[in-house]
């Protein structure tokens, strides 16, 4: 609002001061101050003509003032009327116009706040278009995004599609419910069946009722512990070829955590498997060779070592005792190489084995000495042994095993000595009041070994070039097999050489002092009646000259039939079985002899050249011992003592305890005689049947699981070949079952692949004398 003038008209002044006086009271005074105004200017007047006023020209100006004066007084108030009514009017439109103002202020103000608002909203349309011409832009983006990124999308699931149909591998995929959901060309090979068809199948729809629960098996085991799963698997496609399948089994999930299923890939690896097969067929022939080869190189060795010994102990010239001690030593030496042979067999089965003895070292030294003496001698060599005191006098060690370390060295240093020395030296150091570290140090004067190539003289097949000694190589296993023995006695073998002045090697073994006293080794019983089967007439010869030597009675047979006929005819108190015999093996006669109660009172003893099995498989099948060709005078007396040391005062007629049926060991007859029983003949025998068709592939898949190092897989499937074992009372096939699936066993590994070996000749071998069994059965009913 405009603020008023502060100065207002004359007029309006006048109107005023009129309105304020009142009418009357303002006309009078006009009247008189127009009479003042009328005589002063009359006089005025007069006075500026004339000089001179006069009383009439006061009275004339009066009257002429009282008559204008009314009217001009009516003019003024009329005036000051329409003065003051427009004086009010304008007021009143001021009045008014303050209030228009007031209200054109107020609706100026409203209409900028409405203009600012609307330039706000119009600001915010503007903003809110950009924002969505930005929004449309960016749906734009996105749009053309998505469909460049699912035409990608689509694109990498064609390949991915192909790849997964183009792979070799088995591929599906399961949901949590354990149906189909999905799989790849070979899937559809194998089951016959396309994706399609698949899905929403289960495993049990799909495959046969025993690969289908294994199949379920290890879903569920992925499933419930939430972890990948590995199986080996025999499948059969649709066009009837099995192959062998690794299956990877893993859990698989969507983008947001949530678990879908199980996704399973299957690389077949029946060539692998195959290839596995003959990698242990050739194994097997291998050691199925160094058998028969040993077998047969020990029986003439047999007949060498042993007459060339008796011939010995005969009257002889001092130069037909040394021709003889000659053969006797070229026997021993030629024994030693067959034991590398073996020896080397066994480590690549891990199937060496330590026999702690307790032996004198100072009597084990002249022992050895004595034989390398006479090897020396045959060079014209000087051979010296030393044994350094103080030394235990007894130790507990594997004899024979020392004897074949100290041999292999000893004759080394024969071989490559052209002249000089060949020394052994013997010296102890206590370790503690139990144990004492050995030192066997042997040493030559021969050709040396050069700096070079000592870190390579224990490799497997590794022989030194020596140009200028060409006839003194040899196959390269001995000090392979030396270092490995030293090791597994808890020992350490070291070299030193110097070309041309000789080489030293250093033997270190912690060995157990012995507190007992070495039994000695004196025959304890005569006049047995023995009976020799053996079909080489040189060891027939040898051991029975021998045996007789001893004191005992000696009966021969030559053939399996033969002394199976014998055994019927007539009581022994000890069998001496040669393993190897023309007609049948030397076990197949003991299971007989077994069968038919012909040795209750009567020990069978393995005589065989054959040292590649151990004592204890030799013991598995029926057998009290074994003895190694070439027979031993200590070996026959340690185990003649050991069989019938707490004989009577007349040995031949011996009253031990019977032993335990070996049929009972092998079959667990109790529960067989309750199947036929309970269920009847024809039933046990069709359970056998099933037995006899699964087995074999129990057994591969086992023996595959133990080659890929999968021992829980091993475990699995000896558990399975328990409980299958069992149920048709294969009592040993269990017992060694029970043996491979305890996993947690300290020595599993160790012991496992004889173990599986044990098995597998356990299956054929118990299996037959089942079915042995059964036929027995019948023809008794």
């Amino acid at each position: 609002m405009t603020k008023k003038t502060s100065v207002e008209p004359w007029a309006m002044r006048i109107a005023q001061l009129i309105n304020r006086f009142g009418a009357v009271k303002s006309s009078i005074l006009f009247v008189i101050v127009t009479l003042i105004f009328t005589f002063a200017g009359t006089y005025f007047l007069r006075g500026i003509i004339s000089d001179n006023a006069h009383t009439e020209d006061f009275i004339s100006a009066s009257i002429l003032t009282l008559l204008s004066a009314p009217w001009v007084l009516w003019f003024f108030s009329e005036l000051v009327k329409q003065l003051e009514r427009s004086r009010e009017s304008l007021e009143y439109a001021v009045t008014q116009l303050e209030k228009l103002r007031e209200e054109d202020e107020l609706l100026n103000h409203t209409l900028q706040n409405n203009i600012k608002q609307l330039n706000h909203e119009i600001e915010q349309r503007k903003n809110a278009q950009l924002e969505r011409e930005s929004v449309f832009t960016d749906l734009e983006r996105e749009i053309t995004e998505k469909s460049e990124k699912e035409k990608q999308a689509s694109q990498l699931s064609t390949l991915l599609r192909s790849i997964i149909d183009a792979s070799p591998d088995l591929i599906y995929y399961r949901n949590q419910e354990g149906r189909f959901a999905g799989c790849n060309r070979v899937a559809e090979q194998m089951t016959g069946k396309t994706e399609q068809e698949l899905i929403g199948l289960t495993p049990h729809q799909v495959y046969d009722e025993e690969l289908a629960s294994q199949v379920v098996a290890s879903d569920h085991e992925v499933l419930e512990n939430d972890v990948s799963v590995t199986e080996d698997l025999w499948l059969r496609f649709a066009d009837g070829r099995r192959r062998y399948f690794e299956m990877r089994k893993v859990p698989f999930y969507s983008a947001d955590g949530t678990r879908l299923g199980v996704l399973a890939f299957g690389r077949d690896t029946t060539e692998r498997k195959q290839a596995e097969n003959a990698v242990n067929k050739a194994s097997k022939d291998k050691t199925a060779f160094i058998a028969t080869i040993s077998h047969e190189l020990r029986t003439p060795l047999n007949g060498i070592v042993g007459l060339s010994r008796m011939l010995r102990d005969t009257n002889l010239t001092s130069e037909q005792f040394a021709w003889v001690s000659t053969i006797y030593a070229s026997g021993i030496t030629l024994g030693n190489i067959f034991n590398d042979i073996i020896d080397l067999d066994r480590l690549d089965r891990d199937r060496l084995e330590l026999s702690l003895k307790t032996v004198s070292i100072k009597d084990f030294t002249q022992e050895l000495g004595s034989i390398i003496e006479l090897l020396a001698d045959d060079k014209e060599l000087t051979f010296a042994a030393h044994v350094e005191d103080p030394m235990p006098a007894l130790v507990e060690v594997d004899g024979t095993r020392l004897r074949q370390i100290l041999w292999n060295l000893l004759f080394n240093a024969v071989k490559f000595t052209q002249k000089g020395v060949v020394s052994l030296e013997v010296k102890a150091k206590a370790i503690d009041a139990e144990t004492s570290m050995v030192t066997f140090k042997v040493c030559d004067t021969g050709v040396g070994i050069p700096p070079q190539e000592l870190d390579k003289v224990f490799a497997m097949y590794y022989q030194v070039n020596l140009p200028e000694h060409q006839s003194a190589t040899g196959t390269g296993i001995g000090l392979a097999i030396c270092q490995q023995m030293v090791s597994l006695m808890n020992g350490t073998i070291s070299v030193s050489s110097v070309v041309g002045e000789g080489t030293c090697f250093t033997v270190d073994l912690p060995l157990e002092i012995s507190k007992k006293p070495i039994q000695v080794e004196t025959l304890k019983v005569t006049g047995l009646q023995i009976l020799l089967v053996e079909d080489i007439e040189l060891n027939v010869m040898v051991a029975k000259a021998l045996l007789e030597k001893l004191g005992q009675h000696v009966d021969v047979a030559m053939t399996g039939n033969e002394a199976i006929t014998m055994a019927r005819d007539k009581q022994y108190d000890l069998i001496l079985l040669d393993i190897q015999l023309p007609d049948m093996n030397g076990f197949e006669v003991a299971n007989v002899l077994h069968d038919e109660s012909l040795v209750e009172q009567t020990s069978i003893v393995a005589l065989t050249a054959n040292v590649i099995k151990t004592r204890q498989e030799y013991l598995d099948n029926g057998m009290d011992d074994v003895i190694a060709k070439p027979v031993k005078k200590s070996r026959i007396i340690e185990v003649f003592n050991k069989l019938f040391c707490e004989q009577p005062s007349e040995p031949h007629q011996p009253a031990p305890e019977p032993k335990k049926d070996h049929l009972n060991t092998i079959l667990d007859l109790e529960l067989l005689q309750m199947l036929v029983d309970t269920i009847g003949h024809e039933m046990v025998r069709t359970s056998v049947k099933v037995f006899q068709e699964k087995i074999p592939e129990y057994l591969e898949i086992l023996q595959i699981s133990l080659s890929a190092d999968e021992k829980d897989e091993v475990c699995s499937q000896a558990h399975k070949i328990k409980g299958a074992a069992g149920s048709v009372g294969l009592a040993r096939v269990q017992k060694i079952a029970n043996e491979i699936q305890q996993g947690d066993h300290p020595a599993w590994w160790q012991n496992v692949h004889d173990w599986v070996e044990q098995l597998n000749q356990a299956a054929n071998q118990d299996l037959q004398k089942l079915i042995n069994w059964l036929s027995q059965q019948d023809i008794d009913d």
